[in-house]
């Protein structure tokens, strides 16, 4: 009795799992699918059939009307970030010394809190690596917030960061200099390209050993950089010239003109940016001066007037009215 009781559920399950995987369905063929939450089914648009009406509700059993009542009433943790140095899995004792009502905490419990404060500290960087990437991950906190490193990029830098130290590429080298690196080829793989020199200013690392520590970087864990765009640095550059939207505009035409007649090909990008939003400032009435260009791109003044020599004869600007 048993195995006939078993059988016939196996065959119940059997019929059942299909209905369950197939997107179509199986008594009409039928692809529009309409999914039931409140009453948990799975029902067929044309014919009506239930495919399946046991759907399990993955989301919170209770209703928020605000971010902070969310917060208040969510039951799990903060999500993992690679940028602190534990990923953010290990317990904090609050610095405040109040209990859970927010009353004062006595003398003596005081002195308990502070000792188990303490020793939840040292427990928490207790290695040689632990050691390693608490300091390297204030180095990279302090200099992302120096360039205005938004934070998805942040993270992506401290994961690689990570694995340059399974990789063991840190022995022997500067803990700075691996974090401006990594920070650098985060902001090229993002497409939000910051200037070798920019980084090194902000970082105290000397040019030279930052692009050592880059290239090796991209040997080791043959990492793809795409190619460098000069409209990439446009935004950035206008906004710290005080240029307007349609200069913007404008220097990124002038930019996709000179992509198509080749004249980007083994031109340094930071110079032809320079040099399309000094032509583009002085079309639309609002010029700036090359040295002033040439400071924000970080490039020479002598690079942005040859560039923009270059762009006014190959795509044949009137020089004149530039003038």
């Amino acid at each position: 009795m048993l195995d006939r009781i078993q059988s016939a559920e196996k065959k119940k399950e059997a019929s059942i799992e299909p209905l369950v995987e197939s997107k179509n369905c199986p008594e009409c063929q039928s692809c529009s699918v309409v999914e039931d939450i409140t009453r948990g089914e799975r029902v067929c648009g044309g014919c009506g059939l239930v495919l399946s009406d046991h759907h399990i509700d993955t989301g919170a059993e209770w209703r928020a009307f605000s971010a902070e009542e969310s917060d208040a009433r969510s039951r799990v943790g903060a999500p993992i970030r690679y940028t602190i140095h534990d990923k953010g899995l290990s317990t904090v004792i609050d610095w405040r010394d109040r209990d859970t009502s927010g009353k004062k905490l006595s003398p003596t419990r005081r002195s308990e809190i502070y000792r188990l404060r303490k020793w939840q500290i040292r427990s928490r960087v207790h290695s040689s690596m632990d050691r390693n990437l608490a300091q390297a991950m204030s180095e990279l906190e302090r200099l992302s917030s120096q360039l205005g490193i938004p934070v998805p990029i942040r993270e992506l830098a401290a994961l690689l960061y990570r694995k340059s130290i399974i990789k063991k590429l840190i022995r022997g080298r500067s803990i700075e200099a691996m974090v401006a690196a990594t920070l650098y080829a985060a902001c090229r793989i993002r497409q939000k390209p910051r200037p070798l020199d920019e980084v090194a200013d902000a970082s105290r690392i000397d040019r030279k050993k930052l692009g050592q520590c880059y290239r090796l970087l991209l040997r080791s864990l043959a990492i793809k950089i795409p190619l460098s765009n000069p409209i990439d640095y446009i935004s950035r550059f206008a906004s710290e010239l005080a240029l307007s939207s349609p200069v913007q505009l404008r220097t990124v035409e002038i930019l996709r003109q000179s992509r198509t007649m080749g004249l980007t090909i083994g031109r340094d990008p930071l110079g032809l940016a320079a040099a399309a939003i000094y032509v583009a400032s002085i079309m639309l009435d609002e010029r700036r001066t090359q040295r002033e260009i040439a400071e924000v791109a970080r490039v020479t003044e002598v690079t942005v007037r040859n560039r923009y020599k270059e762009i006014v004869k190959r795509l044949g600007i009137n020089s004149m009215s530039l003038g």
